[in-house]
């Protein structure tokens, strides 16, 4: 038995939960597929995610995954907020716009989260999973009690032993290949970069917890040479941007498929948190400067706004379009023919 087998999974995937772009339609079309849904709800409050909870549910009845934000509550720091909106004012200026007058903390960690704790324990979700961290241990006993199964990331094996005294029921090991968000712990502390491969190997021959393969994995043969490493499943993200259920603009869809796949990079620029994404304006700009970034999400409101005001001007290049180093292989499938095509790989792989 393994931590996966009580949710009766035909297919051994996870469809990442990146936020931004994962939603109820997607979660439930790839649960219905005999893989492994999932939500992101670490950017909204605990009554924004019990509705995208019910929207699940109400287009399946098996089991999902819903992901959480565990990060360090940010400081405020208003000298070097002030420096980041001044660095970016003639980006804005490119667009009629002016950036906001101060920056906040967008959405709240799940570590002070009571109102979202209390939600999660009266719907209990099949699965919840962390990034960036762990939860106390009152939350994590809370869950347990609720029957939820519990997933974190690590990027290293030192994080992994931490998942596990912590009493979670399995790890997602995230390759540096791996697009979104880093899960790192600490972004302040050094990152030993770990590879998918690398990372999978140590944490099944060290940490003696169910292993779930995540970074760079793009189709069955990928999948299947993650089972082949000793992992219990492999987890998708990039893999889904493409599919009509996601919620990716137009701009993200086109830069997907354009020579920007092929140079994917990680930046802190864009949240305030190391996170790899497909080269666009904003990538370049950060390259070039030397600003102080403010803590993560405080950096995130800026980042946004900018956003927001290119794309009314008719330019997408200034979004969060996360990617992983496998963007090229991208496929744009619904995602339960996207189910369906990776099943057929790994049965020929």
């Amino acid at each position: 038995m393994t931590a996966l087998d009580s949710l009766r999974l035909s297919v051994p995937i996870i469809q990442a939960p990146m936020a931004g772009v994962s939603t109820p339609e997607m979660a439930a079309a790839v649960s219905n597929a005999g893989a492994l849904g999932s939500i992101g709800i670490g950017a909204v409050d605990a009554s924004a995610a019990r509705a995208m909870i019910d929207a699940v549910r109400a287009r399946t009845g098996r089991p999902f995954n819903v992901n959480l934000f565990t990060h360090q509550p940010a400081q405020s720091k208003p000298d070097v907020e002030q420096g980041w909106i001044a660095a970016l004012a003639p980006l804005f200026a490119q667009y009629g716009a002016t950036p906001p007058p101060s920056l906040r903390e967008i959405y709240r960690s799940f570590t002070v989260d009571d109102a979202m704790l209390a939600m999660l324990v009266e719907a209990s979700p099949a699965v919840v999973s962390f990034h960036f961290g762990l939860p106390d241990a009152r939350r994590i006993a809370a869950l347990k009690d609720a029957g939820c199964l519990l997933l974190a990331t690590a990027t290293n094996l030192d994080e992994a032993q931490a998942i596990k005294a912590a009493g979670i029921d399995a790890i997602v090991a995230q390759g540096y290949e791996a697009g979104g968000h880093r899960g790192v712990f600490d972004p302040q502390a050094p990152d030993a970069r770990l590879g998918t491969i690398a990372l999978t190997r140590l944490l099944v021959e060290h940490c003696d917890l169910p292993v779930i393969a995540a970074g760079g994995i793009m189709d069955g043969h990928g999948v299947r040479a993650a089972l082949n490493l000793g992992a219990i499943a492999a987890q998708l993200g990039t893999a889904f941007i493409g599919c009509p259920e996601s919620s990716a603009d137009a701009a993200y869809r086109a830069a997907l498929s354009s020579p920007a796949a092929h140079h994917t990079l990680m930046t802190s620029a864009i949240s305030g948190r190391p996170a790899r994404c497909l080269a666009n304006r904003f990538t370049h700009w950060t390259a070039t400067s030397d600003a102080q970034i403010p803590d993560y999400p405080i950096a995130y409101d800026a980042g946004k706004a900018l956003n927001q005001a290119a794309r009314a001007s008719g330019e997408g290049g200034y979004g969060a379009q996360w990617a992983g180093q496998g963007a090229p292989l991208a496929r744009s499938l619904p995602a339960a023919d996207l189910i369906a095509e990776l099943v057929k790989e790994m049965q020929a792989a």
